[in-house]
């Protein structure tokens, strides 16, 4: 137990200095290349896909991690969650990662965010909203022998079918190396776009890339071996287990951990680069926010993370 907290609290604080070092977030770096065309988040991204994706497989392969945890696809669940999501983060002013790791500037509309963000996981997971997600999250497909199947609960419990989850090197019948060589090969071209500007303070975006795939990595290594099973970097399931452990006295998770550590984390970044200050913006602010952080936690749940 001592070493499960001390590692998730440990990956945690590094999480959340490189988050807030990089500037990086989901929403900014989607919102700024769609409204100003500005790919300089995006590419970060994208690098920390690519390293994250090569890293985490690599530690699969060679045995480290015992399996990744692929997640089945639920059409309903993961498309009709992941846009709802999408306009959550928007009025929250930031994804997961990013109000958790804004606590730690000081800011209290990310405090207002989490709380929104807390209260919509734990009303869809256990709250009134149960029985919508455990409708939308019926219905999933599944690789077979007869390829993909779409089965509801009842059905995948009674099919005599061997069932995988769905991949795109499963369903195009290649190994999945393959698949990963033709994501690099995609992304290299749009990290080479545009000029190269450095930041007058914090990571520029390749350093901020590398370093964030480089912490989902440790991660899934760290949460394997200390954690119980190979997680990573993640915000909504562990969200929900940290105020499980705070307000019900529950047992913590390592990815509990990684979530209080993140804004110590980003605290200690902003600190050093004198950028940490106590701020309150007003009334229709705080609201608009915690309306995000309800509608994100909802669909960061159904959509599965």
């Amino acid at each position: 137990m001592v070493a499960l907290v001390i590692t998730g609290l440990l990956v945690g604080i590094i999480t959340g200095w490189v988050l807030q070092r990089g500037r990086y977030c989901m929403n900014t770096a989607f919102r700024d290349l769609i409204f100003i065309n500005d790919f300089t988040l995006f590419k970060a991204y994208l690098v920390a896909l690519v390293v994250s994706i090569i890293g985490a497989n690599l530690l699969e392969d060679v045995g480290v991690i015992e399996e990744l945890r692929r997640q089945a696809f639920f059409p309903l669940a993961n498309i009709i969650g992941g846009y709802i999501f999408g306009l959550g983060i928007v009025l929250a002013g930031g994804c997961g990662s990013g109000i958790w790791y804004r606590v730690g500037e000081g800011l209290f509309a990310a405090w207002v965010a989490v709380l929104g963000f807390m209260i919509g996981i734990f009303t869809t997971r256990d709250g009134i909203l149960k029985p919508v997600y455990n409708f939308l999250t019926s219905i999933h497909i599944w690789q077979t022998e007869q390829g993909l199947k779409l089965m509801t609960d009842a059905q995948l419990e009674e099919t005599t079918l061997e069932t995988q989850v769905p991949t795109l090197y499963n369903i195009i019948g290649v190994n999945k190396w393959i698949v990963i060589a033709a994501i690099v090969v995609i992304v290299i071209p749009i990290l080479l776009k545009g000029k190269y500007q450095k930041p007058q303070k914090g990571y520029p975006w390749p350093v901020a890339g590398l370093l964030i795939g480089v912490v989902i990595v440790l991660a899934w290594f760290a949460s394997e071996k200390w954690g119980g099973g190979a997680r990573g970097v993640s915000y909504t399931g562990p969200t929900r287990e940290l105020f499980n452990f705070i307000l019900k006295g529950k047992e913590p998770t390592w990815s509990a951990m990684l979530v209080l550590g993140t804004p110590l984390g980003a605290a200690l970044s902003a600190i050093g680069l004198k950028e940490f200050k106590l701020k309150a913006p007003g009334a229709e602010e705080l609201l608009r926010v915690f309306v995000g952080g309800l509608i994100m936690g909802f669909g960061a749940t159904v959509g599965g993370g």
